[in-house]
């Protein structure tokens, strides 16, 4: 059983936390949720946390007025810490700070999983774990919520079956064949460097994404 830390940033509810609440777990306005919020836009149960295969999955229970992660719309996600969760009025943010600072370390290459020896500007001097605040003027140049919410790639499902494992390798054929006729299809404008695709690909382009946008539903909105 895994345990979360959700941090209410805006809001009626702002500024208040849900340490180490143990999933699975509902967020809603009733009273039978773990997490429950004071928002009239919310629904009575609007989403759920569970823990998947060492994974933390959240699902929009179809909400009347949707659950985005970072931006996006999302019927499943699985989530890391960092990401942005808003529904209704309310926006929350998923992990403690020590969590998402984590992270931010492991993204820029610091091995905290070996237990490597972190100097002490990496070091938080009361807790002595890694320091969030430090990890944001780490960044430079780069914005720090930009590089939490970057899309990394994810993994591959385990303990599929055969069957589950080939509809799955045909559906990645599909997109492939169909990004690679694309990207065949792009012409260079001399020598500057910009990039043209004739209207038709551009079609079939936005004919792509509407059926990636048509699976995803699918996945997120399951028959039966």
């Amino acid at each position: 059983m895994a345990l979360i830390t959700l941090r209410i940033i805006d809001g009626a509810d702002r500024g208040r936390e849900f340490t180490e609440v143990p999933t699975p777990l509902t967020v809603g306005r009733e009273e039978g949720n773990a997490v429950q919020l004071n928002d009239e836009r919310i629904s009575r149960y609007h989403l759920k946390i569970q823990e998947d295969a060492e994974k933390i999955v959240l699902t929009d229970l179809e909400s009347t007025n949707g659950t985005r992660v970072n931006g996006e719309s999302v019927q499943l996600w699985v989530l890391h810490p960092g990401d942005v969760i808003a529904l209704g009025r309310t926006v929350l943010i998923y992990g403690s700070r020590e969590e998402i600072a984590r992270r931010l370390a492991e993204m820029r290459g610091a091995d905290l999983a070996e237990g490597v020896t972190m100097n002490a500007e990496e070091m938080d001097r009361d807790s002595g774990s890694v320091s969030l605040d430090v990890e944001l003027h780490l960044s430079g140049e780069l914005d720090a919520r930009t590089v939490l919410h970057t899309l990394m790639p994810p993994e591959l499902p385990e303990e599929l079956r055969p069957g589950q494992l080939a509809q799955l390798a045909e559906l990645l054929h599909y997109l492939h064949m169909r990004i690679r006729s694309l990207i065949d299809s792009v012409r260079s404008k001399g020598k500057t460097d910009r990039v043209t695709l004739d209207a038709r690909q551009w079609q079939n382009l936005i004919d792509l994404q509407d059926r990636l946008a048509h699976y995803l539903r699918e996945i997120g909105e399951p028959e039966g």
